[in-house]
């Protein structure tokens, strides 16, 4: 057996109800952004796989574009300082509706901090459409507009989301057993 699927305490959400989550997202916005110019900014890495899915969900056209930001390292929980590693390959959003899509919102901070920065560009209007929520984590006081799911606060991978860049390719989201996030940052400390 895999051994990733091992490392996994319990399934969160399996790939049938990530299906239905994505289409009923890609349904809400192709409604809400109906006649509109929409650019969808996946927050990389962990949004990728959630952002392909999301954009074959919308029925109505769209431009897409890439940040990377990073505030975790290979943690579990956000360090709180946030740097952009990738900005935008585009320079001009003045007028465009942007939803930013990422895989979970946890304190906020990232979310707030990128949303800050892009409001600066003066785009038509900004969004955040989430695939996790963790409203329990929350420091900062930021909603996003389209959530896939609520979750308690455990630490979970898989559908693009990572631990040490471990188990993004996982089709679930799951919960990591203790015991693997110890071996994998023991693992991480050697390379």
């Amino acid at each position: 057996m895999n051994t990733m699927q091992n490392d996994i305490q319990s399934v969160l959400l399996s790939e049938s109800q990530l299906k239905e989550i994505v289409e009923r997202l890609g349904e809400q916005i192709s409604r809400d952004y109906e006649g509109k110019r929409l650019l969808l900014v996946s927050v990389l890495k962990g949004s990728v796989v959630f952002m392909g899915d999301l954009m074959r969900a919308i029925k109505i056209p769209c431009f897409i574009d890439f940040m990377s930001v990073s505030s975790y390292g290979n943690g579990t929980s956000s360090s709180g300082v946030v740097k952009i590693i990738k900005d935008l390959d585009t320079n001009v959003i003045e007028g465009t509706n942007l939803l930013i899509v990422e895989d979970i919102l946890d304190s906020g901070r990232t979310l707030s901090y990128l949303k800050d920065i892009l409001a600066r560009r003066n785009p038509e209007s900004i969004r955040i459409c989430t695939l996790l929520d963790k409203p329990d984590r929350r420091t900062v006081d930021l909603k996003a507009d389209y959530v896939g799911a609520q979750i308690p606060d455990a630490f979970v991978v898989g559908y693009g989301l990572d631990y040490a860049e471990c188990f993004r390719n996982l089709p679930y989201v799951g919960i990591v057993k203790p015991e693997a996030v110890e071996r994998i940052a023991k693992e991480s400390n050697n390379i």
